[in-house]
């Protein structure tokens, strides 16, 4: 499946770019980070996805682990099932040098907190949003400085019913296009519309609270629309999904808030300096 894109950035890249980037695949710490600077500095945002294999030996062989993952390390040390434990620290990683490539800073120099639900987020830093997404043995991460962002991975080969799914999870509009469709194109149409609409819940914080049929996807425009097929919003989301590996789909909702914000995100110039003298304090420490 080709990669779809719609609503072309309206601020920060040129009009014949698209707003989101393609995900860059970062295969360990070594990155390539310079992609993450790039598409943060004329996207507003980035999204990288690796697998949890190939960070697992630079996690085993950080001395650092411990100031590395900060408030996570007692979770990981508790975590008795080694797939889970190694699982969990590869993914803390690969969230940690992602925002620490958006913030110019030192993967250790920040504290990851979680919100309800298990969102991460930077600790006196809401300028960034950051999105997590796994399955199988892919991690992928979204990270944003226009505003929410959200991303979701599923197995591309997974085979979804249209009978079984569409009158939990389709619009009439949705219903409509899919039945037009040979059944091929509708399986691979429907798994597209099902990363499409986690990654915008994600991105909204609703999780599977907002109901997949209250919102839809035009299948040939790929924009946001109403249950009646109508367009909804007025283009300050933006929407892309990627094959990624050869074996997954990826999906990522993006908002512009049309704020404009300050194109320098080093965490040095957007936390607050007490605030992150005591931080790197109690990580020195602890």
């Amino acid at each position: 499946m080709p990669p779809t894109q719609t609503t072309p950035d309206r601020r920060t890249a040129p009009a014949d770019e698209p707003r989101i980037a393609p995900p860059v695949h970062v295969a360990g710490p070594h990155g390539p980070w310079d992609e993450v600077h790039r598409g943060l500095d004329r996207r507003g945002s980035a999204v990288v996805y690796a697998t949890w294999g190939e960070w697992l030996p630079a996690a085993l062989a950080e001395p650092g682990l411990r100031p590395l993952l900060g408030r996570d390390w007692q979770r990981y040390r508790g975590t008795a099932d080694a797939a889970i434990r190694y699982r969990f620290v590869t993914s803390r990683m690969i969230i940690k040098y992602t925002a620490a490539a958006a913030l110019r800073t030192d993967p250790a120099g920040f504290d990851l907190a979680y919100k309800l639900g298990g969102r991460p987020f930077i600790r006196g830093l809401d300028q960034i949003d950051i999105s997590l997404s796994h399955t199988d043995d892919l991690i992928a991460v979204g990270v944003s400085r226009t505003g929410r962002i959200g991303v979701d991975v599923e197995p591309a080969d997974r085979r979804m019913s249209f009978e079984l799914l569409r009158g939990h999870m389709c619009t009439p509009a949705e219903h409509e296009e899919l039945e037009r469709m040979s059944q091929d194109r509708q399986a691979s149409e429907l798994l597209r519309l099902w990363t499409l609409k986690e990654a915008y819940t994600k991105a909204l914080g609703q999780g599977l609270q907002l109901g997949f049929t209250e919102f839809g996807f035009g299948l040939e425009s790929g924009g946001l629309i109403a249950p009646d097929g109508t367009p909804a919003g007025s283009g300050e989301w933006a929407f892309t999904t990627h094959p990624v590996l050869g074996r997954y789909l990826l999906s990522t909702a993006c908002h512009d808030t049309g704020l404009d914000p300050a194109r320098d995100t080093a965490v040095r110039t957007m936390l607050d300096p007490a605030f992150m003298d005591a931080v790197e304090d109690a990580l020195a420490t602890g």
